[in-house]
């Protein structure tokens, strides 16, 4: 499955860091969710690669809401424009092989 692409809105949640998500909309969310059993590697969590402005990262989809927030490191941000809470970013993400690095 995937991968999906979408625009998702940049959020602030106080969990864990790095505290700013691109969050993903309910309809890719369930999509995900359907097939959570066979691609989460514990809690939850899913290990994805995505793409925003032409710079990829890894990183893991943290369940939230019925649907997923993808954290948007310090180190991703820094290679993009400025990213404010409340924007719009396009992603591009697929299931990644393995657990990203932490």
């Amino acid at each position: 499955m995937g991968p999906f692409s979408f625009a998702a809105k940049v959020v602030y949640w106080r969990g864990p860091a790095p505290f700013i998500f691109a969050a993903v909309p309910s309809d890719i969310g369930a999509q995900i969710q359907a097939v959570s059993n066979t691609v989460s590697y514990g809690w939850g969590c899913i290990a994805v690669e995505a793409q925003i402005g032409g710079h990829g990262f890894t990183t893991a989809l943290i369940p939230r809401d019925g649907s997923y927030l993808l954290p948007l490191k310090v180190a991703v941000r820094q290679k993009l424009p400025p990213i404010e809470i409340g924007d719009s970013v396009d992603v591009v993400m697929q299931f990644a092989a393995k657990m990203p690095p932490l």
